[in-house]
This record gives structure tokens, C-alpha cells and sequence, in this order.
């Protein structure tokens, strides 16, 4: 196996532990802010807003990490804050308390994902673009499937939300000490890169803002799994426990998507792009105008699109940028689809309020 490969598992074994935490209690967070009073709207501008600082600060922590070369300082310092905050959603008792955890969470995601994404493409011109992004991805997901379970097992067997949250600092911990060990054995990520894979241009490419428009329509139109869950405890389609389940098989599905996606890559860029794209379309309509077999069919359709994005759509954008502007150039696609995914959020969350049949049209 080579060192660029292991420094990916490394960096998959950080993601899986860190999905686990906050992903699991992403899974309950529509049902959690329910049962504090949250309205409809109120679930789907906590969404868009986290999704907003969650992706709109990632243009400035990327222009950080280029110009201090403290990619390892602003890994560990945004893991912190984003694991950190999930456990003491335990101690929340209000929904704007709740609403304020949730968005830190966000917040520290922004912090570390330029430059984990910008280490990552370093080794992944190694790999294979598409293969590298597409093991993190599923790395990534097999967290985000366990995450879910865990706090359904705990609310299955009568636990509370409080007891699920705390349950979830576990994972954190062990996501920060799998850090902790990549930073011992690979200090200097950036020697991966190959010198004839780097881009050679000085700025960013034309292409590069096309393709970053185009990934901020489909954020637009992607409907956030938290009105998903809202939606099916309003209307009473599953029971609360069964809420995360759906979740996780929505996340085994992104990994089995990702790793699929990821090699079609390598081969035929265009192709598995547009698949990827194409995939997530229909996810609103069935999940909110298609009743219980709607919902399962939505979510699957949902993880698929999220499979894609998260793994050739960030494997395609290194092709646009010079390797010492990676990281402030992945923070600006994010910023600019987190944008999208605000607006997205926002309104089809007042969409909720007043026609499923608008809300779908919209996404």
C-alpha cells in the first residue's frame, strides 16, 4: 500500500469517527427541535443558516490555510469546535439553544474542510482523483451510517435525546486522537503531489466559476434532510426511532455511490459527473408528495446526489486549480454553494408552510 493511500485511510478513519458524531445527531435534529417548539420555518432557516456558515466561512479558513501553511493548526482547531459541540446539545433546553449548538457545529466544519480537502487532493493525484475523494467519501459515510443507528438503538430502547447526545462524544474523541496520529506519521502532506499533476495557471480558471455555479444551483435545490425528518414526524409516517434508520441507510447508500462514482471518474470525468448529478433530482418529490414508500424512495434518490457531491464534484474542481491555492479555491466553492443551499433551505422551508406540491417543484 502506498503512503499516499495510507494518509487517505488516515484521513477517512479521522471522517468516520467525526460522521458518526455529528451526523448521528443531524439524523434527530428536525425531531429534537419539534419536541423543543421549533415551527416548520424555524427548522428550515436552522438548516439553511448552519449550511450557510457551514460552507460561507470555508472561502475564508481556505484563504487562512494558503497563506499560513497551517493546514495540521486549522484541522485540529476546527475538529475541535465541530466535535465539541454535538455533546452538549444534551444540556440544551431550548430551541434557539439548540439551534445556537447546531450552527457551531457548522461553524467548526467550516474551519477544516478547505484544508482537509486541500491535503487530500495533494494524495489523491496519486491515486486517482475520483478513487481518492471516493474512499474519503465512503470512509466518511460509513460513520455517517453508524452515527444514525446508534442514537435509533438509543431511542428505541427509551432513551432520550439528552442520552443520545452524550452518548456521541465517544466518537468525537476518537475522531481527534485519529488526528492526532495522522499529524505524527504525515507532517508534510503537499510531497504527495505529483509534479505534472499540478495545475499550472495563476488564477482561477474560468472554468472553475462555471463549474462552481453549477454546483451552487444543485445546493439550491437540494432539500435538507432535517425538513425530511421534520415532514415524517408531522405527518406521523414512521415512528421516531425509525427517523435516524432512514438516515443511515441514506448515508451506506452515499458510500456505496461514492466509491462507484469515484472510479467512473478516473475513466470518463463527464459522464459520472452529470450520472451524479442527475441521480438526486427527484428526491423532493417523492420524499414530500409520495407518502411512506415515497419517503424511503426519496431518501435513497437523496443519498445518491449527496454521494456525488461529496466525492467527484470535489475530485473535479482540483483539475481547475494550482496545488498552492487548493485550499482557499475549495473554500470558495463551498462559500458559493453554501450560498445556495441557505437560500434552497430557506425557502422551501416557508415553501413547507404552504404547498408540498411548490416545495417540490422548487427542488
Amino acid at each position: 500500500m502506498s503512503p499516499a493511500l495510507r494518509f487517505i485511510l488516515c484521513i477517512g478513519l479521522v471522517s468516520l469517527f467525526a460522521d458518526v458524531t455529528y451526523e448521528g445527531a443531524r439524523a434527530i435534529s428536525g425531531p429534537f427541535l419539534a419536541t423543543l417548539g421549533a415551527s416548520g420555518t424555524a427548522v428550515g432557516l436552522i438548516a439553511g443558516a448552519g449550511e450557510l456558515i457551514g460552507y460561507g466561512l470555508r472561502y475564508f479558513s481556505g484563504l487562512l490555510a494558503d497563506r499560513t501553511r497551517r493546514y495540521w493548526t486549522i484541522l485540529f482547531l476546527g475538529y475541535g469546535i465541530n466535535l465539541v459541540a454535538v455533546p452538549l446539545l444534551a444540556w440544551a433546553d431550548t430551541w434557539q439553544l439548540a439551534a445556537f449548538l447546531l450552527i457551531a457545529e457548522r461553524f467548526g466544519k467550516a474551519i477544516r474542510a478547505p484544508a482537509r480537502d486541500a491535503l487530500l487532493s495533494h494524495a489523491a493525484s496519486q491515486t486517482g482523483r475520483g478513487w481518492g475523494f471516493g474512499l474519503h467519501e465512503a470512509m466518511d459515510q460509513i460513520g455517517a451510517l453508524i452515527g444514525p443507528l446508534m442514537v435509533a438503538l438509543i431511542l428505541a430502547g427509551r432513551g432520550s435525546y439528552p442520552a443520545a447526545f452524550v452518548l456521541l462524544a465517544i466518537p468525537a474523541a476518537c475522531s481527534l486522537a485519529a488526528l492526532f496520529t495522522g499529524r505524527l506519521l504525515y507532517p508534510r502532506p503537499a510531497d504527495f503531489e505529483l509534479p505534472h499533476d499540478a495545475a499550472s495557471a495563476h488564477g482561477l480558471a474560468p472554468a472553475f466559476w462555471i463549474y462552481t455555479m453549477g454546483a451552487a444551483a444543485l445546493a439550491f435545490g437540494y432539500a435538507d434532510f432535517s425538513l425530511m425528518a421534520f415532514h415524517a414526524k408531522r405527518v406521523s409516517l414512521m415512528k421516531d426511532a425509525w427517523i435516524p434508520v432512514i438516515y443511515a441507510v441514506a448515508m451506506g447508500v452515499d458510500a456505496i455511490v461514492a466509491l462507484w462514482l469515484g472510479r467512473w471518474y478516473d475513466r470518463t470525468p463527464r459522464r459520472a459527473l452529470l450520472t451524479g448529478a442527475a441521480l438526486g433530482v427527484l428526491a423532493a418529490p417523492f420524499v414530500f408528495l409520495g407518502g411512506y414508500e415515497g419517503l424511503i424512495a426519496g431518501v435513497v434518490l437523496w443519498g445518491c446526489g449527496l454521494g456525488a457531491q461529496e466525492s467527484v464534484l470535489r475530485a473535479g474542481l482540483a483539475e481547475f486549480i494550482p496545488a498552492d491555492r487548493r485550499a482557499s479555491a475549495y473554500g470558495m466553492f463551498h462559500a458559493v454553494s453554501g450560498i445556495g443551499w441557505f437560500l434552497g433551505s430557506a425557502l422551501m422551508g416557508w415553501l413547507y408552510e404552504h404547498s408540498l406540491a411548490a416545495l417540490a417543484a422548487c427542488s
